[in-house]
């Protein structure tokens, strides 16, 4: 029987944190990305795909305000469909152009994906969703100043620990489920939700409208393997383990977690919210419902993850 993985792409399969961006860089990126995808399909997968967006969506945002004498400026929702569309295009080509080579017909399409919150969400109140750049404690201070940023300290080490945060409202349900399903039964690679997809509420009379916001791409990537009835949920990040006392003396790293300690260690502390905290939150939702195991690693480690010879694995 074919089993159906969800992969989770961090930004750093996209724009690593010393480059500027450009497109170049960043389709060099997605070629080395892609490269990984195409090994877990050629595995036997059936896989969809899902993707972040901070760095693209931060550096948006400033191109946003930095012309809004000259064109006006474009909201947070627009800016992450705008996004979905930019990364979508970037996997997809690259994807398509791979499985070509490998002899294989296989289709892949970029769903723009919008994503129901509730406009009550607290964190429209407490923002915590790092976007853009990460800064030192002096230009955090300057930029909060001047632009009225709300910036947090996301990192509990280094010299440019701190980020500018936006609201990050709890995913509720997928818009375009049925059609997604569609296609993946179809046959069809799927890139969805990407950057989280796009904030919605919808009104009293049933409509949907956008919200300022970003949604954690790794819980929306939780509710995605829901609706597609993923086996697995493959989360790819910067660090090939989850570390316990990140950043302190007494770190280490966790080769396995049951869903019981994944839990505790969530009360406990143990993780960064913006950071790893929302990585285990969604794998936790995903056991919750009865997906069958999770697993943590850096992107360079996907294949041998999935053979249990590294990552963090999490099961009941």
């Amino acid at each position: 029987m074919v089993r159906t993985i969800v992969v989770a792409l961090g930004g750093n399969a996209i724009k690593r944190a010393e480059e500027r961006g450009t497109a170049e860089e960043q389709f060099r990126n997605v070629r080395e990305t892609c490269k990984h995808i195409l090994e877990i399909i050629k595995g036997g997968y059936k896989v969809v795909i899902t993707h972040g967006n901070g760095p693209q969506a931060g550096n948006l945002l400033i191109q946003q305000e930095e012309a809004s004498e000259v064109v006006p400026p474009q909201p947070l929702d627009i800016v992450g469909a705008m996004t979905q569309g930019q990364i979508g295009y970037m996997l997809q080509q690259t994807l398509i152009n791979y499985l070509k080579e490998a002899g294989l017909n296989t289709p892949v399409v970029t769903v723009l994906t919008q994503v129901l919150v509730d406009k009550n969400d607290p964190d429209f109140h407490d923002p915590s969703k790092p976007v853009g750049p990460f800064y030192t404690e002096e230009e955090a201070r300057k930029l909060a100043k001047k632009k009225s940023y709300v910036i947090k300290k996301v990192k509990p080490v280094g010299e440019k620990m701190y980020r500018r945060v936006v609201p990050s409202p709890n995913p509720i349900a997928i818009i375009e489920r049925n059609a997604i399903r569609s296609l993946i039964d179809a046959g069809t690679i799927v890139i969805a939700c990407g950057g989280g997809g796009i904030p919605v509420m919808m009104k009293e009379d049933g409509s949907l409208e956008g919200v300022e916001a970003v949604i954690d791409k790794d819980l929306a990537g939780e509710k995605l393997a829901e609706v597609v009835g993923a086996d697995i949920f493959l989360i790819l990040t910067d660090v090939e383990k989850v570390k316990l006392n990140y950043g302190k003396l007494n770190e280490k790293d966790l080769d396995r977690m049951t869903l019981g300690e994944a839990r505790r260690y969530l009360k406990e502390g143990h993780f960064l919210p913006g950071s790893m905290k929302p990585k285990i939150v969604a794998c936790v939702r995903f056991l919750e419902s009865n997906g069958e195991k999770a697993i943590i690693t850096s992107l360079d480690k996907a294949t041998e993850a999935l053979e249990g010879k590294t990552g963090t694995l999490i099961s009941r």
